[in-house]
Formats: C-alpha cells, sequence, structure tokens
C-alpha cells in the first residue's frame, strides 16, 4: 500500500496552521465541487482526494497520528527499507480516542464514505471521518461570490447616493456614502450564488468608479481647480467669486496677484468616507486673463500707462 502524502495534496506546509489548511481546502474544494465540474471524472477524484486529505490535516488528533506515520516511514525508507513494504498495519488504531475522529466537519459535498483510500481506512478504519455508518453525508458550502462595477459623478460621491444593481432579474438596492473614494469595493451580503447543502450564500461586491470631472481634479480628500482672474483685479486687487463643488464664495485677490497663484479654501473639498462631517480642503489656482477686443480709447489708456511706468522704472 502506498503512503499518501495529504500535504502534497492540499499543497500546504507541513507547518501550516489548521487555519491555513482550512483556508487552502476551502479554496480547492470550490474549484473542484462537483457542482462546477459535471461529468469530469478527474475533478470528481480531486474533489475526493482534497477531502480525504483534510479530514486528516483538519482534526488535530488525526493530523498528530499521521504526522508520527510520516517520520516513521521517511525513516524507514532512509535507512533502505522499501517503502512498499512499509507495515502501515501497526498504526492502525494507534492513539485512537473512540470519538470517531472528535470533530465535525461542515464545508464539504454529499458523498459516499466508502470512497476513502485503503491507506485511509487502515489508519482510522471504517467510519473514522466522524459520521458513523451512515452511507452518505451531508456537506454545507458556502456559494460562490460575485463581482459587479458601477459608475458615478464627481457630485455623487459628494453627496452620497445610490444604484440599482440588475442581478439575475432581481433589482438590489446599493447605498453609497458621501465622500466615496475611486475603485472602493462594496460588500452585500448574502446577494452571490447560492449555498451548497444548505451552506449560506455568498456575496455580491460592487468596485465604484468615481468619473474624472471636467472643471474639478480629485487627490484623495482635496480638490484642485483653476479660475479666470481679470488682469484689473490681478492688478488691483478685489474680490473674486469662485465656485466650489457646492457653492459660490468670494475670496480676496492681493493687489499684484501673480498668474498661477493657489489659494486654499479650507474644508471645502470632498466629505471623508469614513467621517463625512468632516472634509478635505480645495485648492484654486488663478490665471489671469488678458483683456481682448479693447477700444481705442482702453489702448490709448493702457499705452499711457506703459509709458508712465517706464519711465518710472528709468527715472
Amino acid at each position: 500500500m502506498d503512503y499518501k502524502d495529504y500535504y502534497k495534496v492540499l499543497g500546504v506546509d507541513k507547518k501550516a496552521s489548521q487555519d491555513e489548511i482550512k483556508k487552502v481546502y476551502r479554496k480547492l474544494a470550490v474549484k473542484y465541487h462537483p457542482d462546477k465540474n459535471p461529468d469530469d471524472k478527474k475533478a470528481e477524484e480531486k474533489f475526493k482526494e482534497i477531502n480525504e486529505a483534510y479530514d486528516v490535516l483538519g482534526d488535530p488528533e488525526k493530523r498528530k497520528k499521521y504526522d508520527d506515520l510520516g517520520e516513521n516511514w521517511k525513516y524507514y525508507q532512509q535507512q533502505g527499507g522499501n517503502p512498499n513494504d512499509f507495515d502501515f498495519s501497526q498504526w492502525a488504531n494507534r492513539g485512537n480516542t473512540g470519538k470517531q475522529g472528535g470533530k465535525s466537519h461542515t464545508e464539504y459535498f454529499t458523498g459516499d464514505e466508502s470512497q476513502f483510500s485503503d491507506f485511509f481506512e487502515t489508519l482510522f478504519g471504517h467510519g473514522a471521518s466522524g459520521f458513523g455508518n451512515t452511507r452518505h453525508r451531508t456537506y454545507k458550502m458556502k456559494g460562490e461570490n460575485l463581482q459587479a462595477e458601477t459608475e458615478i459623478t464627481l457630485e455623487e460621491a459628494f453627496n452620497g447616493t445610490t444604484r440599482q444593481i440588475n442581478l439575475a432579474g432581481e433589482k438590489l438596492s446599493l447605498k453609497i456614502k458621501p465622500g466615496i473614494p475611486e475603485g472602493q469595493v462594496l460588500r452585500m451580503k448574502g446577494k452571490g450564488n447560492l449555498g451548497h447543502n444548505g451552506g449560506e450564500n455568498g456575496d455580491l461586491f460592487v468596485t465604484i468608479h468615481v468619473l474624472k470631472h471636467p472643471h474639478f481634479e480629485r487627490k484623495e480628500n482635496d480638490l484642485y481647480f483653476d479660475e479666470p482672474l481679470g488682469a484689473y483685479t490681478a492688478i488691483l486687487g478685489g474680490k473674486l467669486p469662485v465656485r466650489t463643488i457646492d457653492k459660490t464664495l468670494n475670496i480676496n485677490i492681493p493687489a499684484g496677484t501673480d498668474s498661477d497663484k493657489t489659494f486654499r479654501l479650507k474644508g471645502m473639498g470632498m466629505p471623508l468616507f469614513d467621517n463625512p462631517s468632516q472634509r478635505g480642503d480645495a485648492y484654486v489656482r488663478v490665471v489671469i486673463k488678458v483683456p481682448k477686443d479693447l477700444s481705442q480709447s482702453e489702448k490709448d489708456l493702457i499705452t499711457q500707462l506703459a509709458n508712465a511706468t517706464k519711465e518710472h522704472h528709468h527715472a
């Protein structure tokens, strides 16, 4: 009888924790589950194999007995013994507690208990999986998770909004909080695929994409935008009305303001997703707008001003 390397079957290290083994098992069980691989004999055999491996490695008592056996089998082989001649029967029922495995698994499928390998039956006996002498056993398995995407505008991200998700004819309402960032994933519990054999449903994960805005650039919770500034206001100073994402307000422009100067508007950015009562900042960059289509009298005045400025600097 051949030795079965259950660690190799699951693809885990011998030092793996029980939680790691359980996590890997669940992933493999979903991949090779008969419901996902109808009429696939190879997948069915693989599914039985990983269930047998987990039945041993998922139970600390069975795992310890199996590890002790493995060390002795390896030593026997290293000493020149033929691994096929190793006496596995000496390990049969050694250390069994009489608890039929001492553990009830709930993550499997419905299968025939008699299909455990001879290796398993030799070590742990018939019915050692913890299901007594019943012919069939029922394993619960969570349904697959589903993925979806939806787009919203920056204004909707600012105010919060809702989206309807059409899932197999069912309309689901998704609530989106203010301040949601680009790429945020929202979970709709139990809205994935149906579970197997009474297992819970999977979840629906929706990725939110915030569309680019023609006026505002978003950097985390801050907003950046440009605002035209008249040349006369830049020279003389004054008030400049600017439109933020939710209101219009006047900012003070000092006399002699250069083009590309940036002003910070504290608390005028996006709401914080985790705390919508707080907001980021807005940054407005003023871009001086040169007047065009001047009348002749206006041009004459500007010429006089330019000449006076030259005389002032050469004096």
